[in-house]
């Protein structure tokens, strides 16, 4: 079969299309026959090597996080799920393998994919929509009636999280461009700051939470805006010592991101604020919560654009333009 192989660490030349395998499952994981695959910037981060501490793949390797397909094939072990559930998933980050005709992937990582969506719409759902999930659920604990701040509204992530946190009851504000403005606000954001022409910190004050997915000088900003005890997290900032653990890293790993993340993490003591950097965590308990609330009419997946799978390299080079609104799906042939 032929799938997308990144044969090295560095730019996009190192990413091929080859023949590989077709790949046969083992005790607990499922074999699928993949029919659109989702994009995602922690995959050009991989291929750039930025991740190489805490995920060192053995190369070459299958890229590809996420996915949406039928299952070909269950191994020992496996009572969820059956040969043909139409399934979506988030992969292992240390096996990957969405870019190709068949992923093999571990059970519990998979659930049923939502009833309403086709397979293009239902693979750009399971890493932006679990980071969103996770975030405003598990680590800044929205409530009713609170104010969060998202930044970057418009892309994958960012058009998930307005909907869970207006639905779970907050008053959302964002910043986007014009271009993205009517998609946010029809997304549930009431607050929109045009990021061209306005700085969101002269304009917002003590919010109660903020989701950064931006980092830079948005995440410092963000600091600035919130009332003191708030939280911000982060996933495009830096990782600080908790972030080891979550990865169940060792105690080196931890020491080098307290390290790294010192600026940060003083920024937000000036302030009287808690940074948290946020690793997703594959789940397939979460994909079946993700896949209730968009059968029920309460969340819906933003697609960009579809891509055929011969053209996977122009789809990675719209990615990587950051011009994207939603998400950018490979179908599969």
């Amino acid at each position: 079969m032929q799938a997308y192989v990144q044969t090295k660490y560095g730019d996009p030349s190192v990413m091929r299309l080859m023949d590989v395998p077709k790949p046969t499952p083992e005790h607990g994981e499922v074999l699928i026959r993949v029919r659109a695959a989702g994009l995602n910037p922690v995959d050009y981060h991989l291929r750039q090597g930025k991740m190489r501490m805490i995920a060192r793949l053995k190369l070459p390797r299958v890229a590809g996080s996420e996915l949406a397909g039928v299952v070909e094939a269950v191994g020992p072990g496996v009572t969820n799920l059956a040969v043909g559930d139409r399934v979506f998933t988030r992969v292992d980050v240390m096996k990957l393998g969405a870019f190709a005709p068949y992923a093999i992937v571990a059970a519990d990582l998979v659930a049923p994919m939502p009833q309403s969506l086709d397979f293009t719409e239902a693979a750009g759902l399971p890493l932006a929509g679990l980071t969103a999930l996770q975030a405003l659920r598990d680590e800044l604990n929205i409530e009713k009636g609170q104010r969060i701040f998202i930044s970057g509204g418009a892309g994958g992530v960012g058009t998930l999280a307005i909907q869970l946190a207006a639905w779970m009851g907050a008053h959302v504000a964002t910043t986007a461009s014009p271009a993205g403005e009517n998609l946010v606000r029809s997304l549930g954001a009431e607050t929109v700051l045009n990021y061209q022409t306005t700085s969101f910190k002269d304009v917002l004050r003590d919010y109660d939470a903020v989701l950064d997915l931006r980092g830079g000088q948005d995440l410092a900003d963000s600091f600035a805006i919130v009332r003191p005890g708030a939280k911000v997290v982060s996933v495009a900032g830096v990782p600080e010592r908790n972030s080891a653990t979550d990865l169940g890293a060792g105690p080196l790993v931890g020491a080098l991101f307290n390290l790294l993340s010192g600026k940060v993490r003083r920024q937000a003591k000036a302030h009287g604020v808690t940074y948290r950097y946020l690793f997703m965590h594959p789940s397939g308990a979460d994909l079946r919560i993700l896949a209730d609330l968009v059968d029920g009419g309460n969340l819906k997946v933003v697609t960009d654009q579809v891509f055929p799978f011969e053209e996977i390299a122009d789809a990675f080079a719209h990615l990587e333009r950051g011009r994207a609104k939603g998400k950018i799906i490979v179908a599969m042939p």
